[in-house]
């Protein structure tokens, strides 16, 4: 078990002000702005740019929409970032029968752990509304003609131990077969991974993590990281 660290804030208040996200291709910037708001993101500004390309505003939360936090940022991936990513791929045989074997590795580790390389995270306040909007993407998935097979989905119930929240993680329509954990108690995980999004070190897809952490307990998924 590791020490908890405490550290003294400076005077003032500060928050999570944006993430900056790109979409991969000219023509999928709607699809992937429809997908965020799928996410529950909120629509603020669509600001159609001169190149055709569309520059994107949500927030988390329609109480930030006129702040200057909570909020994610969407638009096409930048020339140079893509060019460097395509001669990464080209150097290392990406996609292709014989990729580099450090490549093939860190698949390996990504196809364990969703949480292993870069990904971002929203916390919601209602189990219900996690449900609702990743049972949506379950049927996007497999019926929507734009997004089927475009979405990869991975739940993490948390550590067992607490026997209500098993008990309502057993009845839930989106956790009650899960076998997988968190590294943490009283709280669940759910990723979406586009390649609609780029990051990470390859480009090709982005990470999404939505969080809820049952109330009433100190040690959570995002208080206290512990292993099984």
């Amino acid at each position: 078990m590791g020490t908890a660290l405490t550290t003294h804030a400076p005077v003032g208040v500060r928050s999570m002000g944006h993430m900056a996200m790109h979409y991969k291709r000219l023509e999928e910037g709607p699809l992937a702005a429809r997908l965020l708001g799928m996410l529950g993101y909120v629509l603020t500004q669509d600001l159609l740019l001169p190149s055709g390309g569309h520059f994107y505003r949500f927030v988390v939360d329609p109480r930030h929409q006129p702040r200057g936090d909570g909020i994610l940022y969407l638009s096409l991936l930048p020339d140079a970032q893509r060019d460097l990513m395509e001669a990464i791929h080209g150097a290392l045989h990406v996609g292709t029968d014989h990729e580099h074997p450090t490549v093939l590795a860190l698949r390996a580790r990504m196809a364990e752990d969703p949480e292993y390389g870069f990904h971002y995270g929203t916390l919601l306040e209602s189990l219900e509304d996690l449900e609702a909007i990743f049972a949506t993407l379950e049927e996007a998935n497999r019926h929507d003609p734009d997004l089927k097979g475009r979405l990869k989905l991975v739940y993490n119930r948390p550590l067992p131990g607490n026997p209500d929240i098993d008990a309502r993680l057993d009845a839930s329509p989106i956790y009650g077969s899960v076998t997988r954990h968190a590294y943490g108690k009283n709280g669940v995980q759910a990723f979406v991974e586009t390649d609609l999004l780029s990051s990470g070190m390859l480009g090709e897809s982005m990470m999404l993590e939505f969080d809820h952490v049952f109330p009433g307990y100190a040690n959570h998924i995002l208080s206290v990281a512990e292993w099984e």
